[in-house]
């Protein structure tokens, strides 16, 4: 009698998919695609690190922007690895006593991913940051039941401002606008990582709107000036406006909240909607306050997101990204 020997499943992804994975995970959003991470497989765990040198110590001196950027990082790596077939079982903050250690994932089979990850890592390539005027979202109404069950399980609430609220938002955008004109330290940042061409990181300015396109946005952060070029001339925004706030303000609410915005992104590129994240309102009191007073619970703003539809038919160059090599490291043990 002949006996049969199957292969005995691995609880690794192997080399090729894990580096397919990071790499997707690298196309996270990040505030001024700074790209803050570390990524680190010790041959059965990985491990995300923040990258505490690329905070912004101006706009960004807690590093809260920084470790939302790392969430949604780690939302992206386990959109891809579980798009690959892997569950990851996901520890945050392992360590109390490395602050800046984030995320350790374990692995293991998982042949049946819920409907949806596919779709939405696929998305991870096609999303980008719109920084120009939308129409309204087409099928939002439909896709919101989504974002909320997607942001859920992060401890995250998720809600909708409504036009009266618009107007007192666009007045706290401005106000941080202003607030932030003749800032020197934070104007020198900005200029640091806004506007320049072939480098890996930062915002190109074929991303970043001109005065003239940026008159017609009501909600968005103040960057360099552009050459000049009237793209969608003829609109004014009427993208919703999308806030997802936290119960606490902790590294680990961060950590949660970058995850939950992951989610919502992907989630919306993947219906075709257009997306573009915002924080520079949160990043000051008055901002966080006013947008605070139009949530329907006692929770913290953390990201202020518009949602809407691009009449554009072409889809833009995607934003730099550093190699691979440069985030991630092997080291078996």
């Amino acid at each position: 009698m002949t006996t049969s020997h199957s292969s005995p499943v691995t609880s690794v992804p192997d080399h090729r998919t894990i580096l397919a994975a990071i790499q997707l995970a690298c196309r996270a959003p990040s505030v001024h695609n700074t790209q803050p991470w570390r990524w680190l497989f010790d041959g059965t765990r990985l491990h995300l690190y923040a990258d505490i040198d690329r905070c912004l110590t101006s706009a960004d001196p807690n590093a809260r922007q920084l470790v939302i950027s790392c969430g949604a990082a780690l939302h992206h790596a386990r959109t891809a690895f579980a798009a690959h077939g892997w569950h990851t079982d996901t520890d945050r903050m392992p360590d109390p006593a490395q602050p800046w250690y984030l995320a350790t994932i374990e692995f293991r089979p998982w042949p049946d991913p819920p409907p949806g990850i596919a779709e939405r890592a696929r998305a991870i390539d096609h999303r980008h940051t719109d920084r120009l005027p939308m129409l309204e979202p087409h099928g939002f109404a439909r896709i919101l039941p989504e974002l909320r069950m997607l942001t859920s399980p992060h401890d995250v609430e998720l809600d909708v401002l409504d036009d009266d609220a618009r107007q007192r938002i666009a007045a706290a955008s401005d106000h941080s606008a202003a607030t932030r004109r003749y800032d020197m330290m934070y104007q020198t940042e900005l200029h640091w990582w806004a506007g320049h061409r072939d480098m890996p990181e930062g915002i190109p300015p074929n991303a970043l709107p001109s005065d003239a396109e940026s008159a017609h946005v009501d909600v968005a952060r103040a960057f360099p000036s552009m050459a000049h070029s009237t793209r969608r001339a003829a609109l004014d925004d009427r993208s919703r406006l999308v806030v997802l706030s936290s119960a606490s303000e902790s590294t680990l609410a961060w950590l949660h909240t970058g995850e939950a915005l992951s989610a919502v992104l992907l989630a919306c590129t993947a219906a075709g909607l257009a997306t573009c994240a915002l924080t520079h309102i949160t990043e000051l009191p008055t901002g966080r306050t006013t947008i605070a007073g139009f949530l329907p619970h006692p929770t913290l703003p953390q990201v202020v997101i518009r949602v809407g539809s691009s009449p554009d038919d072409t889809e833009p160059p995607p934003t730099p990204r550093r190699a691979v090599i440069e985030v991630y490291t092997e080291r078996r043990t």
